[in-house]
């Protein structure tokens, strides 16, 4: 004799639940994690692990946050930012920065560079990406195309802020050789030139390959 047994679909479903994105998300990075110490126990190098983290997605939570802050920056650029340096150059590019502010060869704001560039100065002009109101800088490229200078676009405006030394957000930098007051160390200017050649460079290079 068969037996007809009926479910509750409510029962069912709340039984049958199936987890959220959230949830397998947490599980994926707990496989992950427990996988790479058995591999790190075996012996495994860290370059491997750094590999299997790369290509599997399994990297810690400091790197996806990481990831996640560079999409932002990325998505915030204007779209008249180009050249736009990628990650290797904008990284160079934001240590030159550095370098000048320190040596006290660096013009910092839109009315500085500005000045600097109608006063017939030469020299590297670093532009943030993300400006808003973009119209700010609109007119900066081709006063300075019109001079023979060199730009490219990074980014962030709190990025070039922080590699010149200043803790208000900057719009563009302008990069000279040579201080407005005094002389540098022979050390110093050596340093500053190798730095800048290979900046100017990589810019020229880049803006070559878009134009």
């Amino acid at each position: 004799m068969t037996r007809t047994i009926w479910l509750n679909p409510e029962r069912v479903n709340k039984t049958l639940a199936f987890p959220s994105s959230q949830t397998l998300a947490a599980a994926h990075r707990r496989l992950g994690r427990t996988f790479l110490t058995n591999l790190g126990r075996s012996g495994i190098s860290r370059e491997s692990s750094r590999s299997i983290r790369r290509y599997t997605g399994m990297g810690s939570d400091s790197e996806n946050e990481k990831s996640v802050k560079e999409r932002k920056k990325l998505m915030a650029v204007a779209p008249i930012a180009k050249p736009l340096a990628g990650k290797k150059l904008c990284k160079r590019s934001l240590k030159l920065v550095r370098r000048a502010a320190e040596a006290k060869c660096l013009k910092r704001g839109v009315k500085e560079v500005v000045k600097s560039v109608r006063r017939g100065q030469k020299g590297l002009c670093i532009i943030a990406g993300n400006i808003s109101p973009i119209d700010v800088i609109t007119h900066v490229p081709i006063l300075l195309e019109e001079a023979d200078i060199p730009y490219i676009y990074v980014p962030s405006k709190e990025d070039l802020a922080v590699a010149g030394v200043t803790k208000r957000p900057t719009c563009c930098v302008l990069i000279t050789t040579k201080p407005t007051k005094g002389e540098l160390t022979q050390d110093v200017q050596e340093k500053l030139q190798s730095d800048y050649n290979q900046v100017v460079a990589d810019v020229k290079e880049l803006t070559a390959s878009l134009f």
